[in-house]
């Protein structure tokens, strides 16, 4: 039995995570997994997010068992199989081994801007709340294991979308569809249980958005959690792929 290609995109919240995989999701060859170790992630921590219950439920809370399903038959058999994850999913008693058996990509953005769209939705926040500590650590150990994982900042993406899709295309060894460029509006089978209360957007779309400019303002907590992250985004935004 032929192996699939395991595609997993590592982002924080409040990226154009979602959107890249509608992108991939239009591709013929492909499946699409969302978010596969939310459910643990929620039963573990406790934490009080929407569907929170919904999710659990749907979900697998057993991260050994997510991670076998992970690296076993992809959905429908298809070839190319793309994992959307969340860095801070990664809590610290899962292990980290299984991880370098995908390839690997990390998704960044400026955490002055993720958080700023984090804080309208949640009363708190904390560095490893958006994922960028955790991001910074996966690329050391990926490229520890033998395989440095492109680095795409989401600015620089949505300013030439399918420059940076066609470069991953050609890192992967796969050939680019214009397919990714373009999706139909509505939301997906494969949406994760929380897209009712967080898809809204992206439901709405049929492409990628043109990077818009924002001004926003951050105080106390907020602003300390960006400040605290700048290090982590400038090292690997300097690592980023270019095109």
């Amino acid at each position: 039995m032929t192996e699939p290609l395991r595609i997993a995109m590592w982002s924080g919240p409040r990226n154009i995570s979602t959107a890249m995989m509608r992108a991939w999701e239009n591709r013929a060859d492909c499946a699409v997994s969302d978010e596969p170790l939310y459910a643990h992630y929620l039963a573990y921590t406790g934490l009080d997010h929407p569907a929170r219950d919904e999710v659990i439920a749907a979900g697998e809370t057993d991260w050994r068992r997510a991670v076998d399903a992970l690296l076993g038959q992809s959905p429908e058999r298809k070839p190319v199989w793309y994992q959307k994850h969340m860095t801070h999913h990664l809590l610290p008693h899962i292990e980290h081994g299984w991880i370098a058996r995908l390839r690997n990509v990390l998704l960044i953005r400026d955490p002055y801007e993720v958080v700023a769209s984090y804080v309208k939705s949640r009363a708190t926040v904390a560095a490893d709340d958006i994922g960028l500590p955790q991001q910074a650590v996966l690329y050391d150990e990926l490229c520890a294991a033998g395989e440095a994982p492109p680095v795409v900042d989401a600015g620089d993406f949505l300013r030439a979308p399918e420059a940076h899709l066609r470069a991953l295309c050609d890192w992967l060894g796969i050939a680019f569809s214009e397919r990714m460029l373009r999706w139909p509006q509505g939301p997906r089978s494969s949406d994760g249980m929380w897209a009712p209360h967080w898809y809204a957007s992206v439901r709405k779309s049929t492409g990628f958005a043109a990077p818009m400019a924002r001004e926003n303002v951050l105080s106390g907590e907020a602003a300390a959690v960006a400040e605290a992250c700048r290090p982590h985004y400038e090292r690997l935004r300097a690592l980023r792929l270019r095109v």
